[in-house]
């Protein structure tokens, strides 16, 4: 798309890509502004900004005391950050010690026991008993999920996906974590209710292939190897720079 000039403020130009990078630093909010009256009132912003700039330097506010002070300050972190984002960008990873350090740090890699589970959730015990009593005498899970479940997931039979431990709550998740594939529970007490449980599939925990967390790794070892060249660096300048820390 063309950069087409949209204004000027005192000599200086205002594009059609500054209108675009005020937006984008708006994040989610930035959607309001994708329309024509949009675009124009993110244009009367930034003359109105530049507007400021200008009475800032006609007043000569750059050389005050307080302005050259914040801008030491700001200068300082920023380039404190600019330093030290130079100095983790120059470390990477190979894939050979990726491999490596899988190799040995694998129980950091262990894929957990995960559950895949469908339950029906009614507000009594007697309910609950009820329903699996008529489970029981043939009437399929699923279908007693749509029929008598108070959760969303009735729609779709009771199923509740695949989840590792600590995303139930703690009686929902012992027993379904102590359950049989096929098993149906007897009714489970909760905040929520009474649950009748189905479990449809069990996953080990197991030890995970390298191409499966290759990019986990990756970035681990990136982690690892930056916090050491981050505390070489500071070692480093210590020796080269007088520190006194006062008691």
């Amino acid at each position: 798309m063309e950069n087409k000039i949209l204004a000027t403020v005192d000599g200086r130009e205002i594009k059609q890509s500054d209108v675009f990078a005020l937006m984008q630093s708006l994040g989610q909010n930035a959607m309001q502004f994708n329309t024509p009256q949009g675009q124009k009132d993110l244009l009367n912003e930034i003359i109105a900004q530049e507007l400021l700039y200008s009475d800032a330097l006609e007043n000569k506010f750059d050389q005050e005391e307080q302005f050259i002070t914040v801008l030491e300050q700001m200068k300082k972190t920023l380039l404190i950050q600019y330093a030290a984002n130079k100095l983790m960008s120059s470390v990477s990873v190979s894939d050979e010690e990726a491999k490596e350090y899988f190799d040995n740090n694998k129980n950091k890699f262990i894929k957990e026991k995960t559950v895949a589970a469908s339950h029906i959730l009614v507000n009594t015990k007697e309910e609950a008993e009820k329903i699996l009593e008529e489970i029981n005498n043939g009437l399929g899970f699923d279908e007693a999920a749509r029929k008598y479940s108070s959760c969303p997931s009735s729609n779709s039979g009771g199923f509740l996906g695949e989840f590792p431990k600590g995303k139930m709550v703690p009686e929902f998740e012992q027993a379904a974590f102590s359950m049989k594939v096929g098993e149906i529970s007897s009714p489970v007490k909760t905040q929520f209710g009474y649950h009748l449980i189905k479990v449809e599939k069990v996953n080990e925990a197991r030890e995970s292939s390298f191409e499966e967390v290759k990019e986990n790794v990756k970035q681990q070892c990136l982690s690892q190897k930056q916090k050491e060249l981050y505390i070489k660096k500071q070692e480093e300048l210590k020796q080269k720079y007088t520190v006194n820390i006062m008691e």
